[in-house]
């Protein structure tokens, strides 16, 4: 039996329900994270909290509950539905009322959660993915993880109908990220990633990756870079929660060097894969 979390209250999936008012299905108006969970533990599973925290205050909606206590009963929900390897989906709307663009007063925030089994992408972390290139057309407040991800799912889409994994956006000539992951690339041995301001999300996978750069001593530098220095670039890779460091081996139908995974991107593979572990256990 499949359990979720529905207002704070863990019940059977078939009998969870949503006002059909509710602010985050009318107007997109919440704020998501996604949790990586490995051998039943949620990695890194505090700074995707502290995350969903700061996304909701930037927006004006008051989670009423502590980091600790949403660990808390998110571990509850993993244990329940007997979740080993795949992620935890949270969500706060700022509730249900009657239809208006103006915040309501006096709103309780409607909190949802649920999990799902996804595997480690082992073989495109080992062969790369193809990308291709789009306009970024979203807001410019991509910093928030907030539920309006139509841009996301627009540029993702014509990923998929070109046969592609992912698509890079960018605004003008500057690249910013992926539809659903960080782009990073490597020059010279040095890492380099749009700086964390209001253009990209700053990835949870993307500040460890910089974390252990700064420990193992490979240069990552947050400098933006253009189309041209990304077709030109010794490696290229993506971040994410699911993906974890996935090599991009080629971008509208062009290698990326040689054409496979570079020795900076394996690198940083193994280095998060022993963070992983760290913190929760031996890998498959």
């Amino acid at each position: 039996m499949e359990y979720v979390i529905v207002g704070g209250e863990m019940l059977e999936r078939s009998l969870a329900t949503v006002d059909v008012e509710d602010r985050g299905y009318q107007f997109g108006d919440g704020v998501y994270e996604v949790i990586r969970v490995y051998n039943g533990r949620m990695f890194t599973g505090k700074e995707h909290l502290d995350r969903l925290l700061e996304s909701a205050e930037k927006i004006g909606i008051k989670i009423p509950y502590e980091t600790v206590e949403l660990e808390q009963m998110l571990k509850r929900l993993i244990e329940k539905n007997g979740l080993t390897l795949g992620t935890v989906y949270m969500q706060f709307t700022r509730g249900t009322s009657p239809r208006n663009h103006a915040f309501p007063s006096n709103v309780t925030p409607t909190f949802v959660a649920y999990t799902r089994k996804v595997d480690r992408p082992v073989g495109s972390m080992e062969d790369g993915v193809k990308a291709i290139l789009v306009e970024d057309i979203r807001w410019l407040r991509c910093d928030i993880k907030s539920l309006n991800l139509l841009g996301n799912l627009l540029a993702k889409q014509k990923a998929v109908e070109a046969g592609c994994f992912e698509a890079i956006q960018h605004r003008e000539q500057v690249v910013t990220e992926g539809s659903l992951s960080n782009i990073s690339i490597v020059v010279n041995g040095v890492v380099r990633s749009h700086p964390a301001n209001n253009l990209i999300l700053n990835g949870i996978s993307r500040q460890k990756v910089k974390e252990i750069c700064d420990r193992d001593g490979i240069p990552f530098i947050e400098e933006a870079f253009t189309v041209e220095e990304l077709r030109k670039a010794d490696e290229v890779f993506l971040t994410g929660t699911t993906v974890e460091v996935t090599p991009i081996i080629e971008v509208e139908k062009q290698l990326i060097a040689n054409g496979r995974p570079g020795e900076v991107t394996k690198k940083l593979q193994k280095l998060l894969k022993a963070e992983i572990e760290k913190e929760c256990g031996t890998l498959a």
